[in-house]
Formats: structure tokens, C-alpha cells, sequence
């Protein structure tokens, strides 16, 4: 699937210095649970290496990005891990300072009351569609 850029300089914090990135994000995939089976973790220098079964496209793109929204990680590969091809046109789209899901919403949709569209697309990665934070990258489903 590629390598995935993150800003490492954002994100929920995980872990400390003596803990194991890997096993912290991996944690915190298997927590929410977005449908991958026997997920495997590695962490080194910044990037986190996913691998493993996807049971859909949006559970790969969920696990990557719950990977890459993690202060400390740089990029995110998913080359190893197995996932059904994306059948739906599916954006990225990074949160700027003054983000709310609702403008985000009115830009990708032209109306703002469709938030609930994107927060439902990344309810894995968004705890609470009032918390989001700069540099946090999230997904815009097509609007059907």
C-alpha cells in the first residue's frame, strides 16, 4: 500500500523513553479494534512498520492512520499489511490550527452539517469530533 507521512512533531503522546513505541502503538490499534487480524508492529527511527490481515480497505486506512497520529512517528508503512483494494474515493486531508469537523465539512461537502460523515470515517482515529488538533491527518469520504 505505500508509505504514509505523518508530522511527527504532533500527535497523541504514547510513550516515553524507556518505554517500546512498538508495543504502545500496537496497544492502541488493538484498542479500538478497526478490523485488522494478527497486526504486527515495528517501530524504529520514526517509522512504523503495520503488517498483518485487513478485513476492508477503511480498516487498513484506520490502523495507518491511528499509527501515524502518534507524536514521535515520521511515516507509516503498510506494505505488509493485506487489504482488500479501496472500492470508494477516500482523501486525506491534514487539520490546520482553527479546524472545526463542520468547516472541514462545508469545504469537502459544501455543507457544514455533514461532519457527521467524516467523524463517523474516522471515529478509530477521532476519540471526540470536538477534540481534534493541528497536524492530525484524517480521512473525507466520497459523500454518496
Amino acid at each position: 500500500m505505500g508509505l504514509f507521512d505523518f508530522a511527527a512533531e504532533f500527535g497523541k503522546k504514547l510513550f516515553g523513553k524507556n518505554d517500546d513505541p512498538a508495543e504502545k502503538i500496537q496497544q492502541e490499534i488493538e484498542k479500538s479494534n478497526p478490523g485488522i487480524s494478527g497486526l504486527g508492529v515495528e517501530y524504529q527511527d520514526g517509522v512504523v512498520h503495520l503488517s498483518g490481515n485487513a478485513k476492508s480497505a477503511d480498516a487498513m486506512e484506520k490502523a495507518v492512520l491511528m499509527a501515524g497520529n502518534v507524536r514521535g512517528v515520521h511515516s507509516v508503512s503498510a506494505d505488509a499489511l493485506d487489504a482488500p483494494q479501496q472500492s470508494t474515493s477516500v482523501e486525506y486531508y491534514t487539520i490546520a490550527k482553527g479546524d472545526t469537523l463542520s468547516g472541514i465539512a462545508k469545504q469537502f461537502y459544501d455543507n457544514a452539517m455533514d461532519y457527521p460523515l467524516i467523524f463517523e470515517a474516522n471515529r478509530e482515529v477521532i476519540e471526540d469530533p470536538n477534540l481534534i488538533y493541528p497536524g492530525q491527518k484524517i480521512r473525507i469520504p466520497a459523500k454518496s
